[in-house]
């Protein structure tokens, strides 16, 4: 009694189709018979007809069993190779929190209040001069292979996207 074969997409379907009609493409020019085939990859020849018809209900260790005699083996590494929709679904995962002045050490608030107020404002003023939006601090990231705090910490107050991710300047 024959296995139930899940149903596929009319799509998936074509694809395995093609599939095996690139294998029993990739005999021919070979010149090896199908009995010859069948005989090396240890299967029936019924069974290589199956996977030259791109049966849905053949294992994939049959076709791959087919690739190896054909020399085809490694074509399968490149199968899900690239994984755009999981990468997507990794990255919205990712947390995009950034971190507000609430949360800045207890340690350095204290630093900062301790000075008299003259010597906190000259404490921020060469921050304030060196914008990391300033065309030459922008120049001097873009051309370095490190990237200065200035320009980090301005990611971090960028406003995020619509996505959840910062807008890079």
């Amino acid at each position: 009694m024959p296995r139930t074969v899940s149903p596929l997409l009319p799509s998936t379907d074509e694809r395995l189709r093609q599939l095996g009609e690139r294998l029993r493409l990739a005999r021919l020019r070979r010149r090896l018979s199908a009995n010859h085939v069948a005989a090396r990859a240890g299967m029936a020849p019924m069974t290589l007809r199956s996977v030259e018809r791109g049966g849905a209900g053949v294992t994939m260790g049959a076709y791959l069993a087919v690739m190896q005699v054909l020399g085809m083996e490694n074509d399968l590494d490149l199968l899900a190779k690239a994984d755009p929709m999981g990468r997507a679904l990794q990255d919205a995962r990712l947390p995009t929190k950034t971190r507000g002045l609430s949360e800045v050490p207890a340690r350095r608030v204290q630093e900062s209040t301790s000075q008299p107020p003259q010597k906190q404002r000259e404490a921020r003023a060469p921050i304030g001069k060196m914008r990391p939006n300033s065309i030459g601090s922008r120049n001097r990231v873009q051309n370095s292979r490190f990237t200065s705090a200035q320009a980090l910490a301005a990611l971090l107050d960028a406003p995020p996207d619509r996505r959840g991710r910062t807008k890079r300047h």
